[in-house]
């Protein structure tokens, strides 16, 4: 499998989980953002099987995988990663983060969350976890702003990173501003369930995929 070719990586890696229904650039252009602003070997995309805070995906695991690597092909700062899709149960990034610092136990590991993501993360999983097993990128739009509650905003203070950091294999917050794209993988969906063109909302091979198997086509 792709997520075992590279178990020996020690530069830092990051991890991009999401339901990718479908894949589009606001999920790839901030992620290239974070791998060049910190020097990462690569972007592991994670697809979800059973997402805990949102509905299930409407395209089935081997669509979204399908269309994970037509996305990236021919590009070096992503790999597709499937665990998730091989785990039973709900699809708890806290697992994924454990499984991942165990297969590379010698590798930074770099977490990336959007802004509406980190400001609800007390709602997470074990989500004090989180930052013992890997850091956490937090992807802002320019000019957005963190307004956290109390409580978010000392374990925050508390964990934030500095560029002498970077090599510590976990435990930091980065908030690091990345490219502002408002796609979201609904709105392709609804798209192209009016007989739209997504064209430009997501790779072309991604777009010429969906429309030969008639994905989305349907969606209410």
């Amino acid at each position: 499998m792709d997520r075992s070719a590279n178990n020996h990586v020690t530069e830092p890696i990051g991890i991009l989980g999401g339901t990718f229904d479908p894949i589009h650039f606001g999920h790839l252009r901030p992620a290239l953002d974070v791998a060049e602003q910190l020097g990462l070997a690569n972007i592991r995309l994670i697809p979800s099987a059973r997402p805990p805070h949102r509905t299930q995906p409407e395209a089935s695991p081997e669509q979204r995988l399908a269309m994970l690597h037509l996305a990236i092909k021919n590009t070096e700062h992503f790999v597709v990663d499937d665990r998730e899709l091989h785990r039973q149960g709900e699809s708890y990034t806290v697992d994924t983060l454990l499984s991942l610092r165990q297969e590379f136990p010698e590798t930074p590991l770099f977490l990336l969350i959007g802004m509406d993501a980190f400001l609800d993360i007390q709602t997470w999983h074990q989500w004090q976890r989180l930052i013992t097993l890997a850091h956490i990128v937090v992807m802002q739009r320019p000019g957005e702003s963190m307004s956290m509650s109390l409580d978010l905003d000392s374990w925050y203070q508390q964990h934030l990173a500095s560029q002498d950091d970077r090599s510590f294999l976990a435990g930091k917050i980065w908030p690091l501003e990345v490219t502002q794209l408002a796609i979201s993988a609904t709105h392709i969906r609804l798209t192209i369930a009016q007989g739209l063109s997504p064209q430009f909302l997501l790779p072309d091979a991604v777009a010429q995929y969906i429309e030969q198997i008639g994905l989305y086509q349907n969606n209410p």
